[in-house]
Formats: structure tokens, sequence, C-alpha cells
């Protein structure tokens, strides 16, 4: 099976970029041909999100990266490929890309994307189709470490894998339009149409809060296979939840609330992919 090419802007065919590029693309060969069996415990993803043809939705989200990315880079907000912090974001998901593959096997078509807006928001996401921004506002704040910025890649990743946001629309688009679940294969042309006009919706989404412990536990593992610190997911939302005290630039903290719950959850979880991240630290 053919890999997805993992899509970066500054990827050019010459120099160390390119060598970067062709070891991703082995490394990625390497890890797909290698069978996967999941250590965390989440549910069968809903069949509500087939409501909303999973392209409709990729392609809504594409959209709406590209003008969010036109608005930034129009303020001189968007990192350059030279940018250390940019740097430093896409080896870490360059890393973390290739078992993403496990959780849905569409991410192999996706072309993951990488950027960097410069924002004090405390924000990070990842949208359908693998297309992801962090603001500056989270690294520099948070003051978050490489592991610490893996579990937030790999929380919002998550999302994307297990198609949460095409579950929260398809469930909102059925209330609008009023079809029911009988007669959810008639209303599909009729959701499909009206998701296609709802990327602006995603940057502001709100995930249940199944949603949310499903992103935890996946992008555990997933940060956790690639090599990265999982007892760093307990730090990270130690520090959101010191966040919430701030008075600006909380927008990741409204769509992702932070708890004692959530962090006891993930602290029961760590022991399950230790051993993941031992044996990447071996490779």
């Amino acid at each position: 099976m053919k890999p997805s090419a993992y899509s970066c802007p500054c990827a050019t065919p010459h120099g160390s970029l390119w060598n970067a590029r062709r070891a991703f693309l082995l490394a990625a060969s390497a890890v797909a041909a290698t069978p996967v069996l999941a250590q965390v415990e989440v549910g069968d993803a809903s069949s509500m999100r087939k409501l909303v043809p999973a392209e409709t939705l990729e392609n809504a989200a594409t959209q709406q990266y590209d003008q969010l990315l036109a608005q930034a880079k129009a303020k001189g907000a968007l990192a350059g490929a030279n940018n250390p912090q940019l740097i430093r974001l896409r080896a870490i998901a360059a890393k973390i890309v290739p078992f993403t593959y496990a959780w849905n096997d569409r991410a192999r078509g996706w072309k993951w994307e990488v950027n960097l807006i410069g924002s004090k928001q405390i924000n990070a996401f990842c949208m359908p189709g693998g297309k992801i921004a962090f603001y500056t506002g989270i690294l520099d704040q948070l003051k978050l470490t490489d592991d610490e910025v893996a579990m937030v890649m790999g929380h919002e990743m998550a999302h994307a894998l297990r198609e949460h946001s095409r579950e929260r629309l398809a469930k909102t688009q059925a209330t609008n339009i009023g079809i029911s679940l009988g007669a959810a294969l008639l209303g599909l042309g009729d959701v499909g149409r009206a998701a296609a006009n709802l990327g602006s919706q995603l940057l502001t989404l709100k995930f249940s809060r199944n949603d949310e412990s499903e992103a935890d536990l996946v992008g555990l593992e997933l940060a956790a296979r690639a090599g990265f610190d999982p007892q760093a997911s307990v730090t990270l939302w130690e520090k959101m939840g010191k966040a919430t005290g701030s008075q600006q630039g909380m927008q990741f903290l409204s769509t992702h609330p932070s708890g004692p719950n959530r962090i006891h959850e993930l602290q029961q979880n760590v022991p399950r992919v230790s051993g993941l991240y031992d044996k990447a630290r071996q490779r």
C-alpha cells in the first residue's frame, strides 16, 4: 500500500529538506507495513458520521484552512518555512503521521500540512484531511516541551482520525434538516450539501466529553508510538488547567476544557502506552 506524502509547503527536491522528506516517506512505509494493536480502549466510531460524506467535509476543511492561512499571511502572521518554531512542529508531525493510518485508512491519502500562525491565542487544531495549525500563543504562553507539543498534536490529529467533526456536523444537520435516522439515506444529499458550507464552523466546533476522551487516549498512543514521553500528557493538561485563569487567548480551552477528571484518566492510561514509548526510543 502506498503511504500518503507529507505535504510540507517548504519541501523542494533539493538539499536537506528533500532528504528529510525522503526519510519521512521511508519511515512511513516501514510503519505502514507493521500490524498495529491498539493499547488504549476507545469505542467504535459513531455511524452518524456517515450522513456527511468524508470527502465533502475534507474539501470544505481544506478551503477554510487555505482562507485562514491567506488571512494570516496578509497580516504578516504566517510563519515562513525557516521559522524555528515551524521547523520544530513539522519535525514532530513527521514522526507521528505514519502511526495515524491504523486509526483511519483515509489518512493515507490526506495531504498532511502543518503551519504556524502568530497570535496570542492558546490554540491549535487539525482539520479533517490532516490540515494542522498551531498558534504561537500555545507554544509561548505554556512553554511547551517537544513531548507536550506532541500530545497536543496527537490529540488534534485524533479528532480528525476519529472523524469527530464529521459526527458533530452530521448530528447538527440531521436535526436542522429534520431527517430521522430511519430516513438517513434519503437525507444524505441534503446533509452533504450543507456540510460543504460548514467549513467556517470547524474552528469553533465543540466536541462532546466522549470525543475529548477519545482524542486524549488516541493522541496519547500516537505520540508514544512516535517516541514522545506519555507522561507529558499529564503535564500538558496541568499547564492547561493553570492557563484557565488567563484573560486572553482562551480559544483552545473553550473547545477543549481542562479538569481533574481528564488528568486522572490520562494518568491511568500512561502505563498502557509506556511500553510503546520505550520501544520507540530504542529504534
